[in-house]
C-alpha cells in the first residue's frame, strides 16, 4: 500500500471512530474503504476541504476533501469563534442564504445551527433566495457576516460555502486568512456546537426584498422610456435555481409588462435536469431560453445561474436569430450605455478585473470615467469600493465571468438587479428603433472590435491538482518568447508582484495582493492571461485580440480574422 493510500485509510477510519459522526456517514466511508478502486476515497479523503478566501466549494459526499454536514460545521465553528473574538461583548447578528442545490438547505440549518450555538443572532430566509440578497441583508439589518450557500455555476455535484464580512462583500484579507486559522485550529468534530439554540434564530421578512426592489428602482435611468416600451417581449430562464423568486418580480417592479418565463427550467431543482451544466456561460444552458425567445420573438433572452449572481443574454439580430454575448460584451455594452449617459462624470469611476476587455479602460478613458482594475473576484472589488466611499462616486463594476454590479447597495456581483438593467437598455434600443445588437456593432465601429475568448483545461482529483501546478510552473519559469509569431513584449506575474519589459529588460512592482495570475502581452496588442481556477478543477486561459472596424460592413471580416488569431493561441496554448 503507497504512502498516500496508508494516509488516506488512516483519515477515513478516525472517521468511523467519531462519535460526532452519524451512522448514514459512516456507512458511506466504509463502502469507499471496501472498493477496488482506490481513486474515489483517496479523491474524498487525500486533504482536507479548504476553507480558502472566500469559504468552501467541492464535490458533495463523504469525506474531508467534501461538502458535508461535518466538513460545513467546522467552517462554521471557525468563523463563529473569529466573530466572537473580534467583536467582544456586542451582539453579533450574521445573514444566511441558500440556493436550489441539493443539501442547500440542510447546509443552511447546520450553519444556522452552529452560529445559534455560539451565542450569535442568526437571520435566514425561510426559502432560497439569490446571492445578492444576502449581500443586501447583511447591509440592511447591519450584521457583521453572512454566509450562503451555493456552488454558483458549477455542476450538480458540487455545493459550496462562501463567506461575508460588514458591509455585504465577502471576506477579504486579513479577515480571510484570521478565520482560515480558527478553522485550522478544530482539530475534531466533538469541537463544533452542532446543536442549535432556536431563540437565536430568527426568519427575514419580505421587507428585506421589498426594500432592495426600491433600490433597483434608483438606478434605473430611463422610466419614461421604459413606460413607452414596457410590452417589449422578455425572456427569462432561472435554470431550476433561486432566480426565480425574484427576476421576474423585479422587472415587473421597473415597469416591464411582457415577461415570458421558460416553464421547463421555472421549478427550483438541484438535479439541473435541462442542462448538462447550469452555466449561462455555456452556449447549451442557453439552448430552451433561445427556442422561447424564437417563439415569442423577444427582443432579449436572460439566464441566471443558480444562486442568480451571474447572468448569460441573447440580442436579436435583424434577421431573427439570436446572437450569445459573452461577458466581456455584455459588460462593454453596459459601460458603453451608461457611461454615454452619465450627466455628472465628475469624481467618478467604474471597476473591472484585470482579465475583463480593455475595451472598458478605453472606453472610460474617452468618456472622463476612472476605470480601476483589481483582481478576479468581486470580493476585490467591493473592497475597492469601501475603500473608496465618501471619496469617489462609484457607477458600476463587472467581469468577463457574466458578473456585473450597477449601484453600491449590493456589494458583490448581482443578475437580479442586471436582468432589471440590461432590459432597461433593450428599451432604450428599442426606442432608438434599434437592437441591442445593434448597439454593439456600433460600439466596435467607435472604438475598436475587442475579441475575447476564455479557454479551460479541466484536471480532476489529487492528480489533475498536481498537473495544473506543473503547467503554472512551466509557463512561469520558461515563459514563451513568441506565441504565434508576434513576441511577447511585456509579462506580469501577480505572484511574485512584477512587471517585465522583454524588450528592455525594466522591471517595476504591480500594486496588487498577491495572485497566481500570469499575463503575457504580444506585440500585436494581444493578451493573454493564465490563471488556475479558484472554485473548480480548471487551468484558465483569458485571450484578447483587437482591431480596428471601420465599419459596420465590415464586421464580419474583421470577427473572421481575429477568430482564426484566437483558435491559433488556442492552438499553441494546448500544445506548450
Amino acid at each position: 500500500m503507497s504512502e498516500l493510500l496508508q494516509t488516506v485509510h488512516a483519515k477515513a477510519e478516525s472517521w468511523l471512530n467519531s462519535r460526532a459522526i452519524d451512522n448514514a456517514t459512516k456507512a458511506e466511508v466504509k463502502a469507499l474503504l471496501n472498493k477496488e478502486d482506490s481513486k474515489e476515497l483517496i479523491d474524498n479523503f487525500y486533504k482536507d476541504l479548504e476553507f480558502g478566501t472566500g469559504g468552501l466549494r467541492g464535490i458533495m459526499g463523504a469525506g474531508s476533501n467534501c461538502m458535508n454536514k461535518y466538513t460545513v460545521g467546522v467552517a462554521t465553528q471557525g468563523l463563529a469563534n473569529y466573530l466572537n473574538k473580534t467583536f467582544p461583548g456586542q451582539e453579533i447578528k450574521i445573514a444566511i442564504a441558500h440556493d436550489s442545490r441539493n443539501n442547500s438547505s440542510t447546509f443552511a440549518e447546520v450553519v444556522a445551527a452552529v452560529f445559534s450555538a455560539n451565542g450569535i443572532k442568526v437571520y435566514m430566509f425561510n426559502e432560497l433566495r439569490p446571492t445578492p440578497l444576502l449581500s443586501f441583508a447583511i447591509r440592511y439589518l447591519q450584521c457583521q457576516s453572512g454566509v450562503v450557500i451555493t456552488a454558483s455555476h458549477n455542476p450538480k455535484e458540487y455545493n459550496g460555502y462562501k463567506a461575508y464580512w460588514t458591509g455585504g462583500a465577502q471576506v477579504v484579507p486579513p479577515h480571510d486568512k484570521n478565520i482560515i486559522e480558527e478553522v485550522k485550529a478544530i482539530t475534531s468534530f466533538e469541537q463544533v456546537k452542532f446543536k442549535p439554540i432556536l431563540a437565536n434564530i430568527h426568519l427575514i421578512g419580505d421587507e428585506v426584498e421589498q426594500a432592495y426592489y426600491e433600490e433597483v428602482k434608483k438606478i434605473i435611468p430611463n422610466h419614461d422610456v421604459i413606460a413607452r416600451q414596457k410590452n417589449i417581449p422578455l425572456v427569462y430562464s432561472s435554470l431550476h435555481g433561486a432566480g426565480i423568486t425574484m427576476v421576474p418580480e423585479c422587472l415587473k417592479q421597473i415597469g416591464f409588462t411582457n415577461i415570458h418565463i421558460v416553464k421547463e427550467q421555472e421549478e427550483p431543482d438541484g438535479d439541473f435536469p435541462t442542462v448538462k451544466s447550469p452555466n449561462p456561460e455555456e452556449q447549451s444552458a442557453m439552448e430552451l431560453v433561445i427556442k422561447r425567445g424564437k417563439e415569442v420573438n423577444a427582443t432579449m433572452v436572460m439566464a441566471t445561474d443558480p444562486d442568480t449572481d451571474r447572468v448569460g443574454m441573447g440580442v436579436r439580430k435583424s434577421d431573427g436569430e439570436f446572437i450569445l454575448l459573452n461577458g466581456n460584451q455584455a459588460f462593454s455594452l453596459m459601460m458603453y450605455f451608461i457611461m454615454k449617459n452619465l450627466k455628472d462624470k465628475n469624481n467618478t469611476y467604474i471597476a473591472k478585473t484585470i482579465v475583463t476587455s480593455e475595451l472598458i479602460d478605453m472606453m472610460a478613458a474617452r468618456f472622463g470615467v476612472e476605470c480601476y482594475n483589481t483582481l478576479t473576484g468581486f470580493k476585490y472589488i467591493a473592497e475597492l469600493m469601501g475603500k473608496l466611499e465618501g471619496k469617489k462616486k462609484f457607477v458600476a463594476a463587472g467581469e468577463e465571468s457574466y458578473g456585473y454590479m450597477a449601484g453600491d447597495f449590493v456589494r458583490d456581483k448581482d443578475a437580479v438587479s442586471s436582468c432589471a438593467f440590461f432590459a432597461a437598455m433593450a428599451a432604450s434600443a428599442a426606442d432608438e428603433s434599434k437592437s441591442m445588437y445593434d448597439w454593439l456593432i456600433d460600439m466596435y465601429v467607435e472604438f475598436a472590435y475587442y475579441k475575447e475568448a476564455l479557454l479551460n483545461v479541466t484536471k480532476k482529483g489529487q492528480q489533475g491538482e498536481q498537473e495544473i501546478k506543473a503547467m503554472m510552473e512551466k509557463f512561469r519559469n520558461n515563459p514563451p518568447a513568441t506565441i504565434i509569431g508576434s513576441r511577447v513584449v511585456r509579462l506580469l506575474d501577480y505572484k511574485i508582484l512584477k512587471e517585465k519589459d522583454l524588450l528592455t529588460g525594466k522591471e517595476s512592482d504591480l500594486d496588487f495582493p498577491k495572485s497566481d495570475v500570469l499575463q503575457f502581452y504580444l506585440e500585436d496588442g494581444t493578451k493573454v492571461s493564465v490563471r488556475p481556477s479558484g472554485t473548480e478543477p480548471k487551468i484558465k486561459f483569458y485571450i484578447s485580440a483587437h482591431a480596428p472596424l471601420a465599419s459596420r460592413a465590415d464586421f464580419e471580416k474583421v470577427d473572421q480574422q481575429l477568430d482564426v488569431k484566437i483558435k491559433g493561441i488556442e492552438q499553441y496554448l494546448l500544445s506548450v
